[in-house]
């Protein structure tokens, strides 16, 4: 009984010093909320739209003017000009007023007639390639959908068919925006960093004062943390994705089963570094040089297939990058949790054996002055 009251005391002990220091409680609470806004408000534009375009309408026929009608429907491009005059299409693009030149030929009737492929131009500024991409996307197909429309009304025509539509459907962002594809990566490295900086920093704030942990102590702590960053992980898994409409909730229990698994092994890697800090303001040298590197080693920024193969091995042996592809396939994906097995068996593994020597450490070695 005894042993249980010492770890509720140390259980609520532990809020308590969170709350009376504002840089821990700032670390801990306020920046979990501050970056479930900061991060996707960055990124609400994510998708271009409305981009402006200039028709080049040689023919001015019945089936240019079909065509016509259906890029005005498209929401990715808006029709700045209609002209017959290409050079004059081409100055409007060169002076930043259009970002692409849709040309259909005097002859373009007369092609599809004979069953010709070919003939209407598509020419695309290529100083931002997002917007490259969506006014090609947009303009694709609508040019199909008219010429599949116009194609079924000439009878002599028995061979011709507009090329095979190829649907890109991405793997999990399925909104193919940036944000969308950003922030699902980054929400598992914010719990990662903020608990990394906030118990460091805790810790080490009661190792300048001779702190040696109890059994009860060390747990109580460590339970303490760990209900924070289950919470938060829930918040941002949960709400942020919901309020920001980003996909979610595909595998939703194995979510359930792995943030217990993941929090628990960042809780014992920070616990082993802040054992080897004599100040709080240590913590903060160790976020500066590891928030950037840990997201790019994560597969996300850059693909794994594309860096050296020593670099591949570091990558995957961090607990970042196992928990940031763990939750991007649960939560955006939706795997079978089967299938991230070997990664939970990873995470539990690295976390127990950091928890052991993390315990020692606090326990056995004083804090050098």
């Amino acid at each position: 009984m005894k042993s249980k009251a010492n770890f509720w005391n140390a259980y609520c002990q532990t809020f308590k010093d969170i709350v009376k220091n504002s840089s821990i409680f700032t670390t801990f609470i306020l920046s979990v909320i501050f970056y479930s806004f900061f991060y996707p408000t960055a990124y609400k534009a994510e998708h271009a739209e409305a981009l402006p375009i200039v028709i080049v309408d040689e023919e001015q026929s019945l089936v240019s003017n079909q065509i016509i009608d259906q890029v005005s429907k498209s929401p990715n491009v808006v029709i700045t000009s209609i002209t017959g005059n290409f050079a004059e299409a081409e100055l409007m693009v060169k002076s930043h007023q259009a970002d692409g030149i849709l040309l259909l030929p005097n002859n373009l009737s007369n092609s599809l007639r004979r069953g010709e492929t070919g003939g209407i131009g598509l020419y695309l500024s290529a100083a931002n390639f997002l917007v490259t991409q969506k006014i090609g996307l947009g303009l694709a197909a609508s040019i199909e959908n008219a010429l599949a429309i116009q194609a079924e009304k000439f009878a002599n025509i028995s061979e011709f068919s507009p090329a095979i539509s190829i649907h890109q459907i991405p793997l999990f962002n399925t909104l193919s925006g940036y944000g969308s594809y950003v922030f699902p990566a980054v929400a598992p490295l914010i719990i990662h960093q903020t608990i990394l900086l906030g118990l460091c920093m805790l810790i080490a704030t009661y190792r300048e004062k001779l702190w040696r942990p109890t059994p009860s102590q060390f747990w109580g702590l460590f339970s303490a943390i760990f209900t924070i960053g289950c919470l938060g992980c829930l918040y941002l898994f949960g709400f942020t994705f919901w309020l920001y409409d980003y996909p979610h909730g595909g595998n939703f229990w194995g979510m359930l089963l792995s943030v217990p698994i993941y929090v628990s092994c960042v809780i014992a890697i920070s616990m082993f570094l802040a054992s080897f800090l004599d100040m709080p303001e240590r913590a903060g040298h160790v976020i500066v040089f590891t928030s950037i590197p840990l997201f790019l080693l994560s597969g996300t920024a850059w693909p794994h297939a594309a860096m050296p193969l020593w670099m591949q091995y570091s990558a995957n042996a961090l607990p970042s990058t196992q928990g940031i592809q763990l939750f991007i396939q649960l939560n955006q994906m939706g795997v079978p949790t089967q299938l991230v097995i070997p990664k939970l068996i990873y995470l539990a593994s690295i976390g127990a054996i950091f928890l052991i020597l993390s315990f020692y450490r606090l326990k056995s070695t004083p804090i050098k002055s």
